[in-house]
């Protein structure tokens, strides 16, 4: 090799979230997985990487057998390398070491018994990078991962340095390090297929070294079909047939596997990279103000000239932040951890490859932080993280049970929690004067009815106020990125922007539109008792818990007038769709979950979800006044800013009159013919 030709080490990754809905995967490999599958297959001799996360991997062999037989083709006839990861594509710096090996050397056994190759390289998820992760690569024998270029410039290295591998250590395990190009996941495929080829053959020619160059690029293969207009630019105007034909047309470019490339050259020298993730994350994972003042700083940078020499500098957060943002990702993390570690706990006799499965499927990264991608803010990924952790918690309750009502600070802010459970419910009361419960779980339908999350603001909501609507035009050739695009999926007022002034848990009282305190006063083994006092009354609330049916039930004294109220939220997996609706009376339908409603002197109401497969049952001891709205975030994603419902918002409401009142939620599963 001469300075004047350089590997081009290409790479792509192809994820979906646990959990997603099967019609996505089917539009997903439609549009970007097969032709781009199809389109390589035509050209052996374009050498390229590839990672699918496993339960991805699964769903294509199980639905689409043929592609998958064209892909072991391609591995077999060597022009694929297969990257391995973490099975279900977690965050390996923040699930415990011994999770993180299983999880790794689990998918690589998958890709060496389906495709007959054993990784030597891993994708990091989200590039998230954490030191202590080494010790696990290296354990299962992964020789070499890739970060951007980005943490390779916030260690003190130039752009000019970073066209080969660097060598790190950690624990007396050594790891190398690839350096992805930014300049390349911005113009790949966005830039047209000629300007594309014209800047790789730039970097051989700029090059300053003899040793071998190269030009590295991995990034989400969804950008090669998904994203906004890029399957027309990509597969029906042809760019990426035209970029391939134009790199294997080059003298000065040579497609090259990551492990050719690594077992010819040597590396560059040692290196410790920070704690850090790729630039937009740094912005993602800040709280709002200081994600704008940020963003701001980044926008001064560029019009003044000196952002691109100095961007190391301005470097936001990490990603562990986003458990300190939302209180809804940080006690699903410290509920897994907990799981995790109680599994960890059995003797190896006890420990079955299901438990094992649903661990791994609650650890996977997607539902627990929010960025471009709506994350933590889709429902039904945060649902499918806690039908992951109900269930493994039955099981591991099955092997080594717990106490009827315990306390802890499950997720470490401070505040502890009461536990209340059988074997067929949970409630898990938040003790910070609210005496409202943060969960509520039922272990037969797999369902926490408290998987709410609270609106807060978020960084992008400036974007969307009423002077900011205008969509800026992509300049240039090629398309717009979607990190680029301002689009609307949903007409958005002001007031949905609105925070929300407690958590949307479920039994929050107030009385006469006062939030009342409680403190806790006694508990037993199937019932926990708090009282809220002052000059005027008490109120004294009782939470109890018998079979299926979780009691709540108030008693008023004192010479107070007025109106006492509750509301509860409720995670409904329909939603606003069609399989939800409101059953009074057990016959009689009053419409769907999206839709608002006020009833008066009512004693019961039955919400069924087909996509539950059960339903809740909310009885009262006396007549009262319900309403009943959906609850609704804004979202940002790579389709746009959107509406998203979250919960059903139910308020109960009743004079004062009423000095006793006896709430029952009865959780019943069902089934439902199409």
């Amino acid at each position: 090799m001469t300075s004047q030709s350089i590997s081009l080490l290409f790479g792509v990754h192809a994820h979906q979230p646990v959990g997603n809905f099967a019609e996505v995967l089917v539009d997903a490999h439609l549009r970007c997985y097969r032709p781009f599958l199809q389109v390589l297959y035509r050209y052996p001799d374009f050498k390229f990487a590839l990672h699918f996360s496993g339960w991805l991997l699964d769903f294509l062999f199980e639905h689409y057998p043929d592609d998958m037989a064209l892909l072991r083709e391609m591995v077999m006839r060597g022009q694929v390398e297969l990257f391995g990861a973490g099975e279900t594509e977690p965050v390996l710096a923040v699930i415990p070491n011994r999770d993180r090996i299983g999880q790794i050397e689990t998918f690589s056994k998958k890709l060496e018994e389906r495709f007959g190759q054993r990784p030597q390289g891993a994708w990091l998820t989200e590039r998230v990078w954490e030191s202590t992760v080494v010790p696990a690569l290296v354990d299962c024998g992964i020789r070499y991962v890739i970060v951007d270029d980005y943490h390779f410039m916030c260690a003190g290295r130039t752009k000019a340095e970073l066209n080969g591998f660097f060598t790190t250590e950690e624990d007396d395990r050594a790891l190398d390090l690839f350096p992805i190009s930014e300049m390349l996941r911005y113009k790949l495929p966005f830039s047209p297929a000629h300007e594309a080829v014209a800047y790789i053959e730039s970097l051989a020619e700029n090059s300053t070294t003899n040793k071998g160059v190269a030009a590295i690029y991995f990034d989400d293969i969804e950008k090669f079909g998904i994203w906004p207009e890029t399957y027309q630019w990509v597969y029906e105007k042809g760019w990426l047939e035209q970029f391939i034909q134009g790199v294997l047309a080059s003298p000065k470019i040579s497609p090259r596997h990551y492990h050719d490339y690594h077992a010819l050259q040597k590396s560059h020298g040692i290196i410790y990279l920070p704690t850090t993730s790729y630039i937009e994350m740094n912005e993602w994972t800040l709280p709002a103000g200081p994600a704008n003042a940020y963003a701001d700083l980044v926008h001064q940078a560029k019009a003044t000239g000196w952002y691109e020499h100095n961007k190391s500098f301005l470097r936001g957060g990490i990603w562990k932040n986003f458990f300190s943002r939302y209180p809804e990702s940080n006690w699903m993390h410290k509920r897994m951890l907990s799981l995790s570690a109680r599994f960890a706990a059995l003797p190896v006799t006890q420990c079955s490859d299901a438990m094992r499965q649903k661990l791994y499927a609650a650890q996977a990264n997607d539902a627990y932080w929010h960025g471009l991608f709506g994350g933590l803010y889709l429902p039904h990924l945060r649902r499918a993280i806690y039908n992951n952790v109900v269930e493994l918690e039955s099981l591991l309750d099955d092997c080594a049970p717990r106490p009827a009502f315990f306390i802890e600070d499950t997720d470490l802010d401070g505040v502890e929690e009461a536990y209340l459970h059988n074997r067929v419910l949970q409630a898990v009361v938040k003790l910070d004067g609210n005496a409202s419960l943060c969960e509520f779980d039922a272990y037969q339908l797999k369902h926490n009815f408290g998987d709410t999350l609270r609106r807060q603001i978020e960084h992008y909501y400036c974007k969307i106020q009423p002077n900011a609507l205008e969509i800026p035009k992509h300049s240039g050739t090629g398309i717009a990125s979607a990190h680029d695009r301002i689009n609307f999926k949903n007409q958005i007022a002001l007031s949905d922007l609105e925070v929300d002034a407690h958590p949307q848990s479920l039994f929050f009282d107030s009385l006469n539109e006062v939030s009342l305190i409680y403190h806790l006063e006694s508990q037993d083994e199937s019932r926990i008792r708090f009282l809220s006092k002052n000059d005027q009354c008490e109120v004294v609330k009782v939470l109890e818990l018998s079979g299926n049916r979780l009691l709540v039930s108030y008693h008023l004294s004192g010479n107070v007038e007025g109106h006492l109220e509750t509301e509860i939220n409720l995670a409904m997996p329909s939603c606003d769709g069609p399989g939800g609706r409101y059953v009074k009376d057990e016959s009689t339908v009053l419409g769907g979950f999206g839709q608002y409603m006020d009833l008066a002197d009512t004693t019961n109401i039955a919400m069924e979800d087909v996509v539950l497969q059960g339903m809740l049952l909310i009885s009262t001891s006396a007549p009262i006044r319900l309403c009943a709205q959906p609850h609704f975030s804004v979202s940002q994603s790579e389709g746009g800013y959107e509406k998203i419902m979250q919960a059903v918002k139910l308020k109960l409401i009743w004079p004062v009159t009423e000095r006793e009142l006896r709430i029952t939620l009865e959780v019943k599963a069902k089934e439902y013919s199409e």
